[in-house]
This record gives C-alpha cells, sequence and structure tokens, in this order.
C-alpha cells in the first residue's frame, strides 16, 4: 500500500456520502481521497513522507464551490472607488469629491446601489459638481448598467441613442440628449473601453491575491461565468507557470446575440482549453438584463412600462444556438432574472428532449411564478441562484427592485427553498464582485436572508434554506451543475481531495455566527491552500 500525501484526523467529517454520512478520519494521495472512516482505518496509510493535520474538532465537509463568480473579469470591474457602501446621493458626491484620478483625471467606481439614487432617474446632473469636469465611468451594483459624466461621454463620442444587435440602450432625456445612464453591455462598453484598466501584470497579481483570499473563506473552486477579453486562458497559464492556483475554475465563456455557426463552433473548440487547475467547460448566456435597469424579461411590463422584451432580439435564435452546443455535447448557463426569461429557457430545454437532462442551468432566477417550479425537476434544469444579492432589497419592498416589479411579483423572490422542495438541484454563489465572495457569507445569507441595513430581511420568499441545504448547494449540487458528481461533491473514496474544515458545525451553528466562522483548513485538489490554527506532522 501506497503511503498517503495527508491524512486528516481529529474531525467531525460531513461526508455527504449517503453509504457513510459521518467519519473521524480522511487519507489523501495524488490529488484523490483513498480512505474515509475512524482513525483506525488510515492508520496504515501513513509513511514516512504522509503529513498529518490534526484539525482539533474542526468539522470537515466536502469543500466549497462557488457556483457563479468572475474572480478574472471582476477585477477589471471593481477597479477605482468602492461605492457599495453608498446609501445616498449626498455620500455618492462626497465620494467622488475625494476619489483617486487615475490616467487622463478618470474618476472609476463600482458598487452602486440603485436605491441611493433615492427613486430619482440615473443621471450625471447629479454628480457633475462633485466630479469637477472629470470623465467619470460608475459602475452600477448589478454589472449590467453604469453611469458616465459629460466628458466621458464626450470622450467617446456619445451624443444620442443608438441601436445594438443585443438589447442595450444609451438612455436620453426628452430631448434625445444622452442622460449618462448606460445599459448593458454593448452600451457600457463605449466609454468602458476608454476608462482606465490594470494592467496585464497587475491582474495576475491580483487574481493570484484574490484566489488565495477566496480559499481562505473555505472556497475550493469556482464556476466562472466568463472568459473575459479573451486573454484569460493566457492570463491563466502564467499564473500556474509561476505556481498553482488557490482554487480550481471552471470557465463558461459567452455567446452573445448575432451569433453565426463559425461562432458557436469556436465556441465549441474553445472546450478544450484546460490547465492544471482549470478548463474551459461549458458556455454562458444571457436571456435578459436586470430588474432595476429595467432589462428583466417579464411576462408583463414593470411600474415604468418597461422589461416586456428579451437580450436576444430573437429569442427563437438563442434556442437554436443552444441546441447546437446542446448537440455537442457542451453544456449551457442561462442568465434569465424574470418570469418570462426564465421560462423561456426552460421551454428550450424542454425541447431537446431526455438528452438536455442534467446539462443546462439557469442562473440568478429572482421571480418566477408557482407554474414553472416544478419544471426545473421534470426537466433536469439546474437552478444557481446567489442569496447575497438580496442585500439590495427590503422585506417591505420599499427597494428598486421589488417597486418595479409590483407586489405579486416581488412576492416570488429568491424561492432557493421552494425549488429545492420542488426537486431542483439548487447550486450557490456568490456572483462576485456583485457579491462579496466570502463564501461563509453565502451559507449564512441562504440561511437567514438579509436586505438593506435599515429594513433588516430582504425580499424573500418563503422559508429559507436548512443548513444541511446551503452547505448542498455549495458542495453536491455545485458538483452536479458542472457535470462532477462522480467526483467531487462529497468525501468518499475515488473521490477529488477538495475539503474544507470549519471551526464550528456549518450545517448545525447559528446563521449569524457561520458568516464569520473559522475556517481551519481548505484543501484543493489534495493541495493544502489554506490552513489556520491546526496542527500537523511529518510521518
Amino acid at each position: 500500500m501506497p503511503a498517503a500525501d495527508t491524512v486528516l484526523t481529529g474531525a467531525r467529517v460531513r461526508t455527504l456520502d449517503p453509504a457513510r454520512p459521518e467519519a473521524r478520519a480522511v487519507a489523501v494521495l495524488g490529488g484523490e481521497i483513498v480512505a474515509v472512516g475512524d482513525e483506525a482505518d488510515v492508520r496504515d496509510w501513513r509513511g514516512p513522507g504522509t503529513e498529518t493535520v490534526d484539525l482539533g474538532g474542526a468539522t470537515l465537509t466536502p469543500g466549497l464551490t462557488d457556483a457563479h463568480s468572475h474572480p478574472v473579469w471582476g477585477i477589471e470591474m471593481a477597479t477605482g472607488t468602492d461605492l457599495s457602501a453608498v446609501t445616498d446621493l449626498d455620500q455618492l458626491r462626497a465620494a467622488l469629491r475625494t476619489a483617486d484620478r487615475g490616467p487622463g483625471g478618470w474618476v472609476t467606481g463600482f458598487g452602486l446601489d440603485h436605491n441611493a439614487f433615492g427613486g430619482r432617474p440615473v443621471d450625471k446632473a447629479l454628480i457633475e459638481e462633485a466630479l469637477a469636469g472629470a470623465p467619470a465611468f460608475l459602475r452600477l451594483y448589478d454589472g449590467h448598467s453604469a453611469l458616465a459624466s459629460g466628458a466621458a461621454l464626450a470622450a467617446a463620442g456619445i451624443t444620442g441613442p443608438r441601436a445594438f444587435a443585443q438589447r442595450s440602450e444609451i438612455v436620453c432625456d426628452p430631448d434625445g440628449r444622452p442622460t449618462g445612464h448606460l445599459v448593458e453591455h454593448a452600451a457600457m462598453a463605449l466609454v468602458g473601453s476608454l476608462a482606465p484598466k490594470p494592467t496585464y501584470t497587475e491582474r495576475r497579481e491580483r487574481l493570484t491575491r484574490l484566489l488565495s483570499d477566496m480559499a481562505a473563506t473555505g472556497l475550493t473552486g469556482a464556476h466562472v461565468m466568463d472568459l473575459g477579453d479573451g486573454d484569460v486562458p493566457a492570463l491563466l497559464a502564467t499564473a500556474e507557470y509561476e505556481g498553482d492556483l488557490p482554487l480550481r475554475l471552471n470557465l463558461s465563456p459567452w455567446c452573445m446575440p448575432g451569433a453565426t455557426g463559425e461562432d458557436l463552433e469556436e465556441l465549441i473548440e474553445l472546450q478544450r482549453l484546460t490547465g492544471r487547475h482549470w478548463k474551459v467547460g461549458g458556455v454562458k448566456f444571457f436571456m435578459d438584463g436586470t430588474v432595476e435597469g429595467g432589462t428583466a424579461w417579464l411576462e408583463h411590463a414593470d411600474c415604468h412600462g418597461r422589461g416586456t422584451e428579451a437580450f436576444w432580439p430573437d429569442p427563437q435564435a438563442y434556442a437554436e444556438a443552444v441546441r447546437v452546443l446542446d448537440a455537442a455535447g457542451v453544456r449551457t448557463a442561462t442568465h434569465a432574472i424574470g418570469d418570462a426569461a426564465v421560462r423561456h429557457v426552460l421551454d428550450t430545454v424542454e425541447s431537446l428532449g431526455l438528452r438536455g437532462r442534467m446539462r443546462h442551468r439557469i442562473e440568478h432566477i429572482e421571480t418566477v411564478p408557482d407554474g414553472q417550479l416544478k419544471r426545473f425537476a421534470e426537466l433536469g434544469v439546474i437552478a444557481s441562484m446567489q442569496p447575497p444579492h438580496t442585500a439590495y432589497t427590503r422585506a417591505d419592498h420599499s427597494d428598486e427592485w421589488s417597486k418595479r416589479l409590483g407586489e405579486e411579483r416581488a412576492g416570488h423572490a429568491w424561492r432557493c427553498r421552494d425549488l429545492r422542495e420542488a426537486g431542483a438541484v439548487l447550486a450557490l454563489g456568490s456572483d462576485w464582485p456583485i457579491a462579496h465572495y466570502d463564501a461563509r457569507q453565502v451559507l449564512a445569507t441562504a440561511r437567514d436572508p438579509r436586505g438593506a441595513a435599515s429594513a433588516g430581511t430582504g425580499a424573500w420568499t418563503g422559508a429559507a434554506l436548512t443548513g444541511l441545504m446551503a452547505l448542498e448547494g455549495m458542495t453536491s449540487h455545485a458538483a452536479l451543475a458542472a457535470g462532477e458528481g462522480a467526483v467531487a461533491g462529497r468525501i468518499a473514496a475515488g473521490f477529488r481531495a477538495d475539503l474544507t474544515a470549519f471551526g464550528l458545525d456549518p450545517v448545525d451553528a447559528p446563521a449569524d455566527e457561520l458568516g464569520g466562522a473559522p475556517v481551519r483548513l481548505t484543501m484543493s485538489g489534495g493541495r493544502i491552500t489554506h490552513r489556520e490554527g491546526c496542527t500537523h506532522r511529518e510521518g
């Protein structure tokens, strides 16, 4: 019998393996779990080179996976002044007056809450005095809209509305003058492409630090819902040349409206790209945008008469693109927030027949009526949701998200528990940088939904998840969402050695304690990527 690389002892092991739900020790060899049981069961796996780690009574679980994150693209998005704590216009103006100026005098910012505008339209006139003529590009928290100053619009040559191949908008006043509010990717890119960005070297260094910080919260992997501007594979390859990535990354490049057959073939070819701890594994679509931006695709218009159009001007073109990728064995993930968007994705997967089961997922699902819930399990469509998004909503529905939708649809918000009880696979994530990447906060919020600080809990419908359901959402169900249920998501011999050790039990501990729980150890593919407060010895 070969000696194990690592033996973990002194733990309560929650395996999520029905054959043996609990254990006390685990042995790891070559990045794989080789033994699970009592300490006597792993004794013979020890050898002179084995590292034995005493977890001191910690609870060991399958490694946590963030099922929806943007760690590479997010580095660019989260550049400049952090505006996430801004709650009103006075605070916004004060932040902009003291914001650092980048090259060309640009002011950039991110994380700005729509609620900070107090119900007023997003307009550059509200911030021009604070900027004193500086060009500015401020991303709103949703990642689908931004506010540009007059100088920034002028630099981009934007003087009025434009037509786009995808659902995007340069918002203009009744006289046709741009307000500075840019909605969706194509419109944002006109100004965003001019704003200062981190250099390649800065991105590589920030990525390594970010992934290490993520590992310290218990994350062993992430489903990355983008492939950036095309240089991400090279960036990851360079990072791996210099050392191991702290997290295992599964990346899904975007397929946008207007994609040709040639574009789809290219996306299929991209699935071959892989590194030691990263791979391309799927394709990301957008069926709509956001509620606050007026671009969520709804069955009935929102309170401003918006939201009745899909992100793909021809929704059937989206369906055909999914069919082509499905026939090639490519998994898909579709951003669908509004009820009409969710319905259309479910209809598309239904048209695939049995071959589409457990290969396609819907991201976000912020509002969904009763009649669509059971279809997730019936069709084998994975629900991917991000509990921390509730932080931008309020239980009394006084927030912009709820006001746009109205009481009935706001009453169908973030139905995580309803989807689980309907039999759906439910994967959980953060959507960093839209919300913080801390995996403990994802788990805690899934069990205790939180909204804007002034109003307590957010617009969350029905019961929250149990501790076990939340843990499954970032372990066994996340593995199913990536097609890795046979190799990841549980602690069993033959499974990948992705493991997380908490200083308390993440299933039974109160949610408010879990949010700041110590993470004793994180192991990704047999590599210890974080450790704190546990003893170890050789042999």
